[in-house]
């Protein structure tokens, strides 16, 4: 069993004292840490600092920003909004919007609180107070990343607000949000230990890589590659920042008994029985025991893996069998769809056949097979990514879940190099090919190098971004940020070919998606907190 770190567990031990942050910036808490007697020693204080972590980011969002992009369809619902963001079907009070802003105001508000009151605790080290300062500026940092990121202009404040404040608060030009965050984050990787460097008790807190690893993330969202690079590189080539490289296995980086590998920068934290999450319940094959399916990868997205020649299904010479689509392709594919024919493993080490075309199930129950209406997949397809064989009952998981990895560092640099116009053999082999040859590539043309242009090369690197990090919930940020949204959220999202023949040749309808690139490139400001503050203005369209 996963053994629990100490901060993980310590949250759930809170005292009577402390309570969760206000949910909007109108309302007040039910009680403030205001006694004196309160913020006396460093355990009261890591319990308000954990907190925040669990406030950071949650498994809903990690899962379901798939859905929002043409990675995957939620069919069933409309789990976390995506139904409605993907398809262009909502407006300024779609329940996400407003929810993820008093997600992410909520943190801040226990950051701030934090940062505001731990000098009161004197009897603490001074290392170790310094440490935990820099990890609630790293959390506050990552809200106000995510905010100006879905919103654009937002309220900026690094202090705990008053109710009065927070009714006429106006909204803080993007630019200087961006700014605070990369400031806040050199500020807080000074503070922080590189990976290495904590105990077991303390696996899984904010390290020194992983500021820098956020840092370049933001910088690439603004489109600023020689600072990306730049940020990359302190992470590729000096041990001092962190020591990180891709874990051997592909498959293994996602298993339990994996957790903390070598690749792993930033994850959201999990302990079985104690904190946990069942989104397979609604993801997996009906065959191993889901639910239903709520989360289908497409069509589009099973067609972007390449073949295991290096060449795209519509290349010629690919070897692409339309009639045996999943032969002799990237095996990422394996790792991360579930298909007709596909090979479950199971935890006793045996296997499952999921089938999923109409007709080819030999079972009287058919739990997969497509047809419409049905609570089976609505695209044909299954997530496998992120399984965990050790959950319990109804897929209960404390699989932690990756927010940074090492691998993602190489493709932010790889993108920033070809930007620059500076991707060579080099720093291919450095990157697509490193990250080709763990998946499982073998042939030539797939590792190597070929002196193509700009525009070749970024098509094949944000290709590689796409595959490699799929169902991991990143995809709906880089179609924003390329601009390209427009384009593949608009039009049908499409399962497999289990359709009629005469209708997009075969390939099922699932989902008619349409992207305005006038106004939804941002969300608009939630309706009810324009409401109470007349100083926050609405986006452009909304």
């Amino acid at each position: 069993m996963k053994k629990k770190s100490t901060h993980k567990i310590a949250f759930f031990i809170l005292l009577a004292g402390l309570v969760s942050a206000c949910k909007k910036l109108d309302l007040a808490p039910v009680n403030k840490f205001t006694d004196s007697n309160f913020w006396t020693t460093a355990e009261k204080a890591g319990s308000v600092l954990n907190t925040a972590y669990t406030q950071m980011y949650n498994n809903d969002y990690f899962f379901y920003n798939e859905g929002a992009s043409d990675n995957a369809y939620n069919g069933r619902g409309d789990n976390q909004g995506v139904a409605s963001l993907a398809a262009g079907t909502y407006d300024p009070s779609l329940g996400r919007i407003k929810q993820e802003w008093g997600f992410h105001y909520s943190g801040i508000k226990t950051c701030n609180i934090f940062l505001e009151n731990v000098d009161k605790v004197t009897a603490m080290d001074a290392t170790l107070k310094a440490r935990m300062k820099a990890e609630a500026r790293f959390i506050r940092a990552f809200h106000y990343f995510m905010l100006e990121t879905w919103w654009g202009d937002v309220p900026l404040f690094d202090h705990d607000i008053t109710i009065e404040e927070s009714k006429t608060v106006a909204r803080t030009p993007k630019a200087q949000v961006v700014d605070f965050v990369l400031k806040e984050l050199d500020a807080a990787a000074a503070d922080l230990p590189v990976n290495t460097a904590y105990k077991d008790a303390d696996r899984g807190r904010i390290t020194r890589g992983a500021a820098i690893a956020l840092k370049a993330r933001v910088l690439l969202y603004e489109s600023r590659w020689q600072e990306v690079a730049a940020t990359c590189e302190k992470l590729m080539n000096d041990n001092s920042n962190g020591t990180y490289s891709l874990f051997p296995s592909y498959e293994g980086v996602f298993l339990p008994q994996n957790e903390y590998n070598s690749e792993v920068m930033l994850d959201l934290e999990y302990v079985p029985i104690v904190r946990t999450y069942s989104n397979f319940f609604d993801m997996a094959p009906l065959a191993v025991g889901a639910r239903l399916n709520a989360l289908a990868p497409t069509q589009e997205l099973v067609d972007s893996y390449l073949m295991d020649n290096g060449k795209k299904i519509s290349d010629a010479g690919s070897g692409y069998d339309e009639n045996n689509p999943y032969v002799h392709r990237d095996p990422r594919l394996t790792n991360t769809i579930v298909y007709n024919g596909y090979q479950w493993k199971k935890p006793d080490n045996t296997t499952q056949v999921i089938y999923t075309k109409p007709g080819d199930d030999p079972a009287p129950t058919k739990l997969d097979e497509y047809a419409p209406g049905k609570v089976s997949s609505p695209t044909g397809y299954y997530i496998r990514k992120y399984y965990d064989p050790t959950s319990a009952t109804n897929f209960q998981s404390g699989l932690n879940l990756i927010l940074i990895r090492y691998a993602d560092v190489l493709l932010m640099y790889a993108e920033a190099k070809n930007e620059l116009g500076q991707l060579d053999a080099g720093i291919w082999d450095k990157t697509i090919k490193a990250l080709r040859a763990r998946a499982g590539f073998t042939d030539a043309p797939a590792l190597n190098f070929s002196a193509t242009g700009q525009a070749d090369l970024r098509n094949i690197v944000r290709n590689e971004r796409r595959v490699e990090l799929a169902m991991e919930g990143l995809r709906v940020f880089d179609i924003r940020r390329w601009h390209t949204a427009e384009t593949v959220l608009n039009g049908w999202a499409h399962g497999a070919k289990f359709g009629p023949a005469s209708v997009d040749n075969g390939y099922i309808r699932a989902n008619l998606r349409t992207f305005d690139k006038g106004k939804n490139y941002l969300w608009p400001i939630p309706r009810d907190e324009r409401a109470v503050d007349p100083n926050l203005t609405q986006n452009p369209g909304w």
